[in-house]
């Protein structure tokens, strides 16, 4: 039995005391793998960049009405034999972009627009098998992150709506007499592509860091640099949705002149629709009147972009300023870019790149809003 103690007796130095727990209780348990995750997702980013690519490529070489017929699973398979080919070259013939537009078309022809949207669809659905392997796979594993089952899942609910209203899309362009597809249903389909990519990039910024990192960045947040963001961000998405409908109707290359179209500062004839429908109409199908709008929301754009540059570089976060610099900047490329293209009356290069550009800078602006929302602390020796 030990003897009695001095009240005044000093505890010794040997005396273990109980280690504290490492980390918080955010910390504890299964934390998945995030780091397989990003990999995961980064590989998705890449495809769907890709897919934009392809798809911009398909509508600038006007294939994409080539395949007259959705078939998700069978229609993986190119035609393999000449009666293959020229029963699927007969089925274009039926449609009105041929009889209306390409009616002197040979089989030749045929097969380098329809390898084009073959390759587009392909592309689709190699992105729905990784998606399925990498999410089913972290499931089976056990090795999904607490709280991001719902959020992975919706990436490949998303892509599953995608691929519909791609069909639809492509269904506008096979009836009536139209040679290209609806251009709002192109604006729809696009739009989809950049929010399911702006997810894609949202996430991989949110996994790049521990749940207890971020929790304790949001109590940096900036808050008015997250509103100027999501404004640029709402945005910078309706000049995407602009620049579909340019594509969708060729609008780019109806007035190639800069700053003013033609000789005026507003399109003459901008509420013209060729069959006297609505005025209305004439914001999806009047070249002058869409490439007008497209120009405005773009100089709108950029304005509010160096606004929200000049707030950003007064962040006391580094990261956060760095963020903003590269926004601004591309931003200001995108507009020397877009003007470029129109002069040119936006050739086949000059628009794709344009439209990648569109990619960076949407991911820029997100990138910006997400360093705002959860800064990245520095210390006093540059390290984060």
């Amino acid at each position: 039995m030990a003897g009695k103690r001095s009240i005044f007796e000093e505890v010794g130095q040997d005396t273990k005391r109980p280690e504290a727990p490492q980390g918080g209780m955010i910390d504890r348990g299964r934390g998945g793998a995030r780091g397989a995750v990003r990999i995961w997702l980064a590989i998705l980013f890449a495809l769907v960049f890709a897919m934009i690519a392809v798809g911009g490529l398909t509508r600038l070489t006007d294939s994409g009405l080539s395949i007259t017929e959705w078939r998700p699973v069978t229609g993986a398979l190119p035609p393999m034999t000449d009666a293959d080919w020229q029963a699927e070259f007969q089925k274009y013939q039926q449609s009105p972009e041929f009889q209306l537009q390409n009616s002197q078309m040979t089989l030749d022809g045929f097969k380098s627009i329809y390898w084009w949207e073959w390759g587009h669809r392909q592309l689709g659905r190699v992105i729905g098998l990784v998606w399925a392997v990498g999410f089913f796979g972290l499931l089976i594993a056990r090795k999904m992150p607490p709280g991001w089952t719902g959020r992975l899942l919706g990436l490949g609910l998303l892509g599953g709506v995608q691929g519909a209203i791609g069909w639809w899309m492509v269904a506008s362009g096979l009836t009536g007499r139209m040679v290209d597809v609806a251009s709002y249903r192109l604006a729809t389909h696009l739009g989809f592509a950049f929010a399911i990519l702006g997810l894609i990039a949202w996430y991989m910024l949110s996994l790049s860091r521990s749940e207890a990192a971020l929790l304790q960045a949001r109590r940096m947040r900036e808050g008015a640099l997250v509103t100027w963001a999501t404004v640029l961000a709402a945005m910078a998405f309706l000049q995407i949705l602009l620049g579909a409908l340019v594509a969708g109707i060729d609008a780019g290359r109806a007035f190639p002149t800069w700053p003013m179209m033609g000789d005026r500062v507003f399109p003459a004839d901008a509420l013209y629709v060729p069959d006297g429908g609505a005025a209305i109409r004439a914001f999806f199908e009047n070249p002058g009147l869409v490439q007008f709008n497209h120009r405005m929301v773009g100089y709108i754009l950029f304005l509010a972009t160096l606004f929200a540059w000049s707030v950003g570089r007064r962040s006391a976060h580094l990261a956060t300023k760095t963020a903003f610099d590269w926004m601004a900047a591309m931003a200001f490329g995108q507009v020397v870019l877009g003007i470029v293209t129109v002069l040119y009356s936006a050739p086949l290069h000059l628009g794709l790149i344009h439209q990648l550009g569109a990619v960076v800078l949407w991911v820029l602006i997100l990138r910006a809003r997400h360093r705002a929302a959860y800064p990245v602390v520095q210390s006093v020796r540059g390290r984060a």
